[in-house]
């Protein structure tokens, strides 16, 4: 997957989440809820595309380390509001999948990074 298609992907996934809270109840404990999984799944493009202008490789690590923290912040309020609320656990379902999707290819840019890091050091 290119840059490019990450980049699409994690706004697309935003959106999407950001979508499914407006359906939401107005009330306690959803506006908790409702404000950190707005946060979180913003921060997971929003901190993509900084990773992407790394200015060198241990950059570019770190900070795909903030992008997979908040991709798993964003799965855990998930997994809270599934808990609570009955009525989006189709779209619950669909989010977490794309969620963890999203997250497993941070990770293993993050481990192909240090890799790479690890083996021009070495030579």
């Amino acid at each position: 997957m290119t840059s490019s298609e990450l980049k699409d992907r994690t706004k697309k996934y935003a959106i999407t989440v950001l979508k499914m809270l407006k359906g939401l109840p107005r009330q306690q404990p959803y506006f908790a809820i409702t404000d950190q999984l707005c946060r979180s799944s913003m921060s997971v493009g929003a901190n993509y595309r900084a990773a992407v202008r790394a200015k060198s490789t241990k950059d570019f690590i770190n900070k795909l380390k903030i992008v997979e923290e908040e991709c798993d912040e964003t799965l855990y309020f998930m997994e809270v509001l599934s808990e609570i609320s009955t009525e989006k656990q189709s779209e619950l379902d669909v989010l977490r999948k794309e969620g963890n999707e999203i997250l497993s290819i941070i990770v293993a840019s993050i481990n192909t990074s240090k890799r790479k890091l690890n083996n021009s050091k070495n030579q």
